[in-house]
């Protein structure tokens, strides 16, 4: 390592290829010498070690104390001997004597390698933590590289970033090659290095395709104060101005759809509902689910549930497939919500429950009168509205595992006969 050809090949091919300028460089190749010193026949010598930028030339000397009586002969020099190397020493001078360091050895020349590899490794895990830590919330563009295990490998140019199974929109396919925008969610600082993480699934994607597509988000005009998404299939978005002039859901969906348009080809043909905001649920869950109508609403703030009924034909549009738009709207609410059916005449939730539990008995003869409340208010009150409905989805209206699993195993047996 003491060749002066191989430190400045070093020198150069870090300053040219990792952007690392040859003073750090220098700095870590002298500290990586002086460990490895430590481990070899100079161990104990307090070292002073130069390299030469524009040559690599490698000079190294022994601090040594001046002294009467040496007890240490690696840190220390009688003052006789000291003259050789510093004229009239004084007691308690520090004299350098040039020592040569190009006989480490094959170890500690391995040693040196290693140490220098992993200070590069850390040089540059620091500089793409510094170039994108302030990135962390916007958009950028990189290219695919690869798929590893459901996750994209994307390169943004100055570093390599993953965007995690997680974080990718169910049915888009990006193959090497491809760019790809998206939003830069995190940097995760993890004991390999800064690993950044890229989202096209997070809601805050779409929010900042608002933020920069939408002028009036941008001054602050109009405010997006709430968000739900369900990737791939359909984001709700409720915005709100201060200033009355403005129509806030007219500036986000642009003349003749053009804002709202550019985002759905950016989000590959994803819905997306611009509502009207208000800060109370029940006006709130009108202009969620128009053109249908809320109807009989009844508001349970202690549970921050609320229970109202449509009608029959926009029923499966209001819950959506396996109950996805209802699930969407009580994301933006922040509200439980439980939705029936509207019974014609003034028939009580009680017979309601009655009539489901009489119309699921054949199907599920063990069924209780609470868990018929259960799916009645979740609109199931036939075989047929089981269709897309998993397990999961039972367990999110109240069911155990146990119970979710019985009844669709119930279902599909009474369905195959």
């Amino acid at each position: 390592m003491s060749n002066s050809g191989e430190i400045l090949a070093i020198l150069e091919y870090m300053e040219k290829e990792k952007q690392i300028s040859r003073a750090d460089m220098i700095e870590s190749i002298a500290a990586a010498i002086r460990n490895a010193a430590a481990k070899s026949a100079h161990a104990g010598y307090n070292l002073k070690i130069e390299i030469n930028p524009k040559t690599g030339a490698l000079k190294s000397w022994a601090l040594l104390t001046v002294t009467d009586s040496v007890a240490d002969p690696a840190t220390q020099i009688h003052v006789d001997k000291a003259r050789i190397y510093k004229a009239d020493p004084q007691i308690g001078d520090v004299v350098e004597r040039e020592i040569d360091l190009s006989n480490l050895g094959r170890i500690a020349a391995k040693n040196v390698y290693q140490s220098i590899i992993q200070k590069v490794r850390q040089i540059e895990k620091d500089r793409i933590y510094d170039d994108y830590k302030d990135t962390v919330g916007d958009i950028v563009t990189g290219t695919v590289r690869r798929r590893e295990k459901g996750a994209y490998i994307v390169d943004l140019g100055k570093a390599e970033a993953i965007m995690p199974k997680r974080e990718s929109v169910p049915g888009e396919d990006y193959g090497p090659g491809e760019r790809m925008r998206c939003l830069l969610l995190e940097i995760d600082n993890s004991p390999r290095g800064p690993e950044i993480i890229l989202s096209r699934a997070s809601f805050k994607f779409v929010k900042r395709l608002f933020e920069l597509e939408v002028a009036e988000i941008g001054d602050g005009s109009v405010k997006i104060d709430a968000m739900a998404r369900e990737p791939g299939y359909r984001t709700k978005i409720a915005v709100s101005s201060s200033d009355p002039r403005i129509d806030p859901v007219g500036a986000c969906v642009g003349a003749g759809g053009s804002r709202v348009k550019s985002i759905v080809r950016e989000l590959n043909g994803e819905k997306i509902d611009v509502i009207k905001y208000s800060p109370d649920p029940k006006t709130l869950l009108e202009e969620c689910i128009k053109p249908a109508v809320a109807k009989n609403v009844q508001i349970d703030k202690l549970e921050r549930k609320i229970s109202f009924e449509v009608s029959e034909s926009d029923l499966s549009v209001v819950i959506g497939k396996r109950g996805s738009n209802a699930k969407l709207t009580s994301r933006l609410l922040g509200w439980k919500l439980e939705i029936s059916k509207e019974m014609s005449g003034q028939i009580g939730i009680e017979e309601k429950v009655m009539q489901a539990a009489g119309s699921l008995a054949q199907m599920l003869p063990n069924l209780t009168e609470a868990q018929a409340a259960i799916l009645a208010n979740n609109g199931i009150t036939g075989s047929e509205a089981f269709e897309g409905v998993e397990s999961d989805d039972l367990v999110g209206m109240g069911f155990t595992q146990e119970e979710a699993e019985d009844i669709l195993n119930r279902v599909r047996l009474y369905q195959s006969q």
